[in-house]
């Protein structure tokens, strides 16, 4: 039969949506209970379509706005344990010289806690036991390093607090307050895990880390006896590990063979890693304290997508649960432990719900020198036959893409691409074997793993 007279696939695609609700501001996301489980805080847009911290009593509908930014908007905050405060981070006009702002929940009275011209603020370290003081690394002697200071939230006093010799990249406070903990570059090009007994001690190295490896510092326990770590040392991908500080010795409470250890969930109050999730094609919990796994067998079967943990009041018998979609918004739920049940509180884009969006795919496929390379395929709506594939590459090189909604995406799949996320060798997550198989690639192994499955500039999506 001629292939002229042969009946061909419709193809027919979904109305367009419109680039505003893909790509434009949350109505609501990031919430957050207070530590007494009084207020939820989140973000929405204003009336100019800025970003603010907004503020509600549980149980009542008396929503209203806490901050006033006028440019870039707020992205980034956190309760303080007085819980009658909140702080949150901006910078001017996309310096990335942050500065943390504390905002009172019953005057609205905002003031910059770290008001110096030119200098980067980084959180360190809040705590339950010391509501009124913040640990804040600053790069106000040097602007090369950031030492760590001790801010007084009740009347701004800043305090110097521990020296950075020039190396340290990251700081650990224990359940005293204390900084006993660092994470130091080493000029091999690796890294250094240094510890001191007290603050006035001086500082001994406890574990390094080659140019090839990853590790650094999670928490002190309660007793401060035990560091927890997270390292590839001695394995191809990062472990969560305990390291007994008087014997020196680690135990490994989590580990996979190849992935990565991704987030953690810690106790709001008692200092103890109670899950720890690996990222594989989507998101894998580990429960290490059975005491939740009822509450984590319970959500993970409310809905479909992944979910997570976003907050928790002190007394714990609240959580605020999100579940990421691929084909929608993220929605927020309000989780009771004693009943085990959860209720809807938001979704974060109302507007993409009900909407024709493509569902994603995990893939993968064997690179022309044997190494598995894994990916996302995002197919269009409504098409049957084979299509123009776009390769969506993330940035980095150091990260990955995963599994969910993804503004880039859908926006290419409704307009008839396939889109492929692809994440290449050197890409994060995937142990240290495969994230090193990326090194001084840059053009060369690092692209041929992708270009081998879009050597052909049409995919069947049937």
């Amino acid at each position: 039969m001629p292939t002229s007279t042969l009946k061909q696939p419709k193809t027919e695609l979904p109305p367009l949506i419109e680039r505003e609700i893909l790509f434009g501001n949350p109505e609501k996301t990031s919430p957050e209970l207070s530590p007494d489980g009084k207020y939820l805080a989140y973000i929405a847009p204003d009336e100019n379509n800025v970003l603010q911290v907004q503020l509600r009593t549980v149980g009542q509908a008396d929503d209203r706005q806490l901050t006033a930014d006028k440019k870039r908007g707020i992205r980034i905050f956190f309760w303080t344990y007085s819980g009658e405060e909140l702080i949150y981070l901006q910078d001017a006009e996309g310096d990335e010289n942050w500065h943390l702002f504390s905002v009172n929940i019953h005057s609205n009275q905002v003031r910059d806690l770290t008001p110096f011209q030119g200098v980067q603020a980084q959180p360190i370290a809040f705590d339950r036991n010391f509501p009124n003081e913040i640990l804040v690394g600053m790069n106000i002697r040097d602007r090369s390093k950031h030492d760590v200071y001790r801010i007084n939230l009740k009347n701004g006093a800043v305090e110097f607090d521990t020296d950075n010799p020039g190396n340290i990249v990251g700081w650990t406070a224990d359940a005293q307050f204390q900084v006993r903990a660092a994470t130091a570059t080493t000029a091999d090009g690796g890294s250094e895990l240094v510890f001191r007994e007290t603050a006035d001690k001086s500082w001994e190295s406890l574990r390094s880390w080659g140019p090839d490896e990853e590790g650094s510092a999670v928490m002190f326990s309660e007793n401060g006896k035990i560091l927890y770590i997270i390292g590839n040392h001695d394995a191809n991908a990062e472990r969560l590990l305990a390291l007994d500080l008087e014997t020196k010795q680690e135990t490994d409470l989590a580990s996979d063979p190849e992935y990565d250890v991704g987030g953690i969930v810690v106790h709001p109050t008692q200092r103890e890693i109670q899950a720890v999730s690996f990222y594989k094609d989507k998101q894998e919990w580990q429960i290490l304290d059975q005491s939740i796994a009822e509450d984590f067998e319970a959500i993970g079967k409310f809905r479909p997508g992944e979910f997570s943990i976003t907050s928790r009041n002190l007394a714990d018998t609240t959580w605020l649960v999100a579940y990421m979609t691929d084909d929608g918004p993220v929605y927020y739920y309000v989780y009771d432990r004693a009943s085990k049940t959860c209720t809807f509180l938001f979704s974060n884009q109302p507007k993409l719900e009900g909407l024709p969006l493509s569902s994603i795919e995990p893939i993968s496929y064997t690179a022309r020198d044997g190494l598995t390379i894994h990916g996302y395929l995002t197919k269009p709506v409504g098409v049957a036959t084979p299509v123009s594939t776009v390769l969506l590459v993330h940035g980095g090189p150091w990260a990955r893409d995963t599994w969910g909604y993804d503004s880039e995406a859908q926006w290419l799949a409704n307009r008839g691409y396939a889109v492929l996320q692809i994440n290449f060798r050197g890409s994060t997550g995937y142990g240290k074997a495969f994230l090193n198989a990326g090194n001084r690639e840059w053009a060369a192994k690092m692209h041929e793993g992708a270009s081998r499955f879009c050597k052909y500039p049409q995919i069947c999506v049937k």
